[in-house]
């Protein structure tokens, strides 16, 4: 028997299998990397030495409103490193300036107090000015201009009233942006609803090139990084973390240079073939990623990458808070099928985009591929029912109700975290 731990809400799971039933396991290399420095010594290398780009010392010299962009709850940005030596940075040269911190919350629900305390610690959320972006409020917006694709650039006003925005977030692979950071902070970080639901519309969803790892001839991209730029965004710090969400290395300085040299690092890790067979069985790499089936989306594709036509999806995924969105959850419910879900929500013109119906369709795209069980002892089981999907309590669970569905002794892809690994 082969013996696995996989990532599971804030712990883990265990369980066995026949090893000759194991076609493979892809896991990140990023597990194995041991970077030279600690946590805090790498970030603020990653900031003593900028690319392209001066220093962050430097640049806010004699500024007055300095906003940072920082990503939310849903995110394991390890903040309580990097956002204190952001502010010491800052602080270094300009003691004076007024420092807000904006957290980039997309169209996620708003970032609570506890969430803050435990993202930030204590002090910074007692001694910062903290603003929570709210993407449904237009009166917070301000208005950039027209995204290539046609969709308006409206984002929070507070980029137009500072005079020097940067950003913190992580570097991961995303299953449509092709990469998380950047430029995400602004779209759809900082974004409102109306240009996030453009952006994200059934049309750049459909698109090939709209897949984890794919940057080239990404129209997602496209218009994230023009975004970005509309709103001035100077100077980054992202960082690459592991599957114990420990930084492994940091990348600051210019919003695309800088982006791609952690986009580069991160590939050379966690880059992998696919390893086909009639199950593969994933993960959304624990807490806080496996919240909610929303975001367990994202984990299924590196399976639906791996399983063949007809084969079985088996995720692990808590699900603590539910469906993560009623439109999205009602989407695939009110559906005879994923098939219909996915005619249904291709009709949609992008200026008609309804929230969440991006996530709606990339799990009706997996569902119409393959089965899917959703490994959870968090949540009412009716949730995944009710969205087309079969629901067990344990790994070995899910596995007997595979047997019915493709046969006994099928072989198994294992892909310990699909949140870490590029699949193609």
């Amino acid at each position: 028997m082969k013996e696995f731990k996989l990532p599971y809400h804030k712990t883990h799971i265990n369980f066995s299998i026949e090893e000759e039933r194991v076609n493979g396991v892809l896991v990140s290399h990023s597990e194995d990397y041991k970077p030279t420095m600690s946590e805090c010594d790498l970030v603020q290398y990653a900031l003593d030495n900028p690319i392209d780009s001066p220093k962050l010392s430097e640049l806010v010299i004699d500024k007055k409103h300095i906003v940072i962009i920082s990503s939310d709850h849903t995110r394991p940005v390890p903040s309580h490193i990097t956002m204190p030596l952001i502010l010491k940075e800052i602080r270094k040269t300009n003691e004076n300036c007024r420092i807000t911190i904006l957290i980039a919350t997309g169209m996620h629900r708003p970032t609570t107090h506890q969430e803050l305390v435990d993202k930030y610690g204590q002090k910074i959320v007692d001694e910062e000015e903290i603003i929570i972006h709210d993407a449904y409020k237009d009166e917070d917006m301000t208005f950039l201009g027209t995204l290539p694709s046609g969709g308006e650039l409206w984002v929070n006003k507070l980029v137009s009233e500072c005079d020097l925005l940067i950003s913190e977030g992580f570097i991961e692979p995303h299953f449509f942006a092709g990469f998380s950071g950047g430029r995400k902070s602004v779209l759809p970080g900082i974004a409102s609803k109306k240009t996030v639901l453009w952006n994200h519309n059934s049309k750049f969803i459909s698109s090939p090139f709209s897949r984890a790892g794919s940057i080239d001839q990404n129209p997602i991209h496209k218009d994230m990084l023009f975004a970005a730029k509309q709103a001035k965004l100077t100077f980054i710090l992202n960082v690459v973390i592991n599957g114990e969400k420990k930084v492994i290395n940091a990348f600051a300085g210019n919003l695309e240079t800088a982006h791609q040299k952690g986009r580069e690092f991160l590939a050379s890790l966690a880059q992998v073939k696919p390893i086909i067979s009639d199950i593969a069985i994933t993960t959304n790499g624990g807490y806080p990623l496996d919240q909610n089936m929303y975001q367990t989306v994202k984990g299924l594709t590196a399976g639906e990458a791996c399983v063949k036509e007809g084969g079985v999806i088996i995720i692990a995924s808590s699900c603590c808070d539910g469906d993560g969105g009623e439109f999205f959850y009602s989407i695939l419910k009110n559906a005879k099928s994923p098939q219909e879900a996915w005619d249904n929500i291709v009709k949609v013109d992008p200026s008609e985009t309804e929230f969440d119906q991006w996530e709606a369709q990339v799990l009706a795209r997996i569902l119409i591929k393959a089965n899917v069980i959703v490994v959870s002892n968090h949540y009412d089981p009716q949730l995944f029912i009710d969205m087309h999907m079969q629901h067990a309590y344990s790994i070995e669970e899910a596995l007997e109700k595979v047997e019915k569905i493709v046969g006994p002794n099928k072989k198994v892809t294992i892909i310990p975290d699909g949140i870490a690994v590029i699949v193609k």
